[in-house]
């Protein structure tokens, strides 16, 4: 397989899930398995899932304001970095659950009200997207429900970064980054939707 192939499609979601485990093992060999690599491998899934996630949210978005080479790259994956975050989310939900099992006062010190409901409803989004995300099954649900399952899903993860990390910026700083990051992507998804209903109107 050439060098170029590997970074697409289906060869591309296989890469970076074995990264994701292959980070997440090291994480946890090199603390002998204790909860504090279980706590790192929870921060470091955190801002992977971000990050592929916000992938693949602009995608369409950042191909429409500013095509190129690389967000024709990017639109083109969207499916496997959505799956590969799917996979990061994945491993950190393992991760949090191996946290409450291992240390379960100092789980419950850091687990905000209402996390497991709002967390399982993101979860179960996550798992329906990623079920559609392949010709077979988005062709059974058929494309109106479709679109309605992954714009509602789109979305409720995007309120979910928002609200998740906006609840830590009294602890640090840092956090707001990620909250700013998904307003920024809103507001390259309302820019891009405009741009193509002027391009679409007639002159």
């Amino acid at each position: 397989m050439t060098k170029t192939r590997l970074f697409e499609g289906w060869p591309l979601l296989g890469l970076l899930s074995l990264s994701l485990l292959g980070i997440s093992a090291l994480c946890l060999a090199g603390h002998a398995y204790e909860v504090t690599g279980v706590r790192i491998v929870i921060r470091i899934t955190a801002r992977t899932s971000l990050v592929l996630f916000a992938l693949a949210f602009g995608a369409q978005a950042m191909l429409t304001l500013w095509p190129s080479a690389l967000t024709r790259w990017q639109r083109r994956n969207r499916r496997q970095l959505g799956l590969a975050f799917a996979v990061s989310h994945t491993i950190h939900a393992a991760a949090i659950l191996a946290f409450a099992r291992m240390d379960p006062q100092g789980f419950h010190e850091h687990a905000m009200p209402g996390t497991l409901v709002s967390g399982g409803i993101a979860y179960a989004f996550i798992i329906a997207m990623a079920a559609t995300s392949f010709d077979r099954t988005a062709a059974w649900v058929g494309p109106v429900a479709w679109r309605m399952l992954h714009w509602l899903g789109g979305y409720y993860l995007w309120v979910s970064f928002i609200v998740t990390n906006g609840k830590r910026i009294g602890q640090s700083p840092f956090y707001a980054l990620p909250a700013v990051l998904m307003l920024v992507l809103l507001g390259l998804r309302i820019a891009a939707r405009r741009r193509t209903r002027l391009r679409s109107t007639p002159a």
